[in-house]
């Protein structure tokens, strides 16, 4: 079984920066498409970053400019700089990869359990 597990949460204060990092264990054999997701209580859960295995990034529109995803292949790792954040940047952060488990295998989404961004003075 594959396994995400979200670090670098915490509370920041409005325009400071934190790092986001995603660590994949388990059989893999390729990744396609790594990303970042954020849900605040009351909404829905939305894209903020994503990251195609050759580099190709896509940011949602409240993110452009402030927030960087990148991704170190070798490691299985995804990383999310997040600058000038705001307040309503609050939510829990979810890493999603999709993946092949085998090379005969379906490609298939797993999630991380999420680490909690508080943006706040």
């Amino acid at each position: 079984q594959v396994q995400l597990v979200e670090s670098g949460g915490g509370l920041v204060q409005p325009g400071g920066s934190l790092r986001l990092s995603c660590a994949a264990s388990g059989s893999i054999f390729s990744i396609y498409v790594m990303g970042w997701y954020r849900q605040a209580p009351g909404k829905q859960r939305e894209l903020v970053a994503s990251i195609t295995s050759g580099g190709l990034t896509d940011y949602g529109d409240s993110v452009k400019g402030r927030f960087t995803i990148s991704r170190d292949n070798a490691k299985k790792m995804v990383y999310l700089q997040m600058n000038s954040l705001k307040p309503e940047d609050s939510a829990l952060y979810y890493c999603k990869y999709r993946l092949r488990r085998g090379w005969d295998t379906a490609m298939e989404d797993y999630w991380g359990q999420g680490t909690q961004v508080t943006v706040s003075s």
